[in-house]
């Protein structure tokens, strides 16, 4: 339950704080496809422990990720590598583990469901 918190207090700053960090590309890029409104909170939380964390993403959450939309997920995670926060963390690291999140997130939504 704790951990769940740190995640909400660092995705409310990431999506607070991170305007005024972010490079004028990303920035750019978030602002042009409103790449902050496109997913509820519970998504973003699920998305960024995937990508930070190792851990799954449901098919729900995909789901808003694939809307999201590849530059807006790219964006949005160098924008959270540039907060002070992050600084720990090595950029090459979480920018890779964050393309088998999306890439999974695609094959999760472009493969038919089973039958019934």
């Amino acid at each position: 339950m704790a951990s769940l918190n740190v995640y909400s207090v660092l995705v409310v700053l990431f999506l607070t704080c991170g305007e005024v960090m972010a490079t004028k590309e990303n920035d750019q890029i978030i602002k042009e496809n409103n790449c902050e409104t496109k997913m509820g909170l519970p998504c973003v939380l699920e998305a960024f422990t995937s990508i930070f964390k190792t851990r799954g993403i449901s098919k729900k959450c995909c789901s808003e990720l694939v809307v999201l939309g590849k530059f807006c997920h790219s964006a949005l995670v160098k924008r959270t590598l540039e907060n002070p926060l992050f600084k720990d963390l090595n950029p090459a690291t979480i920018i890779a583990k964050s393309i088998p999140t999306w890439n999974n997130c695609l094959a999760l939504i472009d493969s038919p469901s089973p039958s019934a």
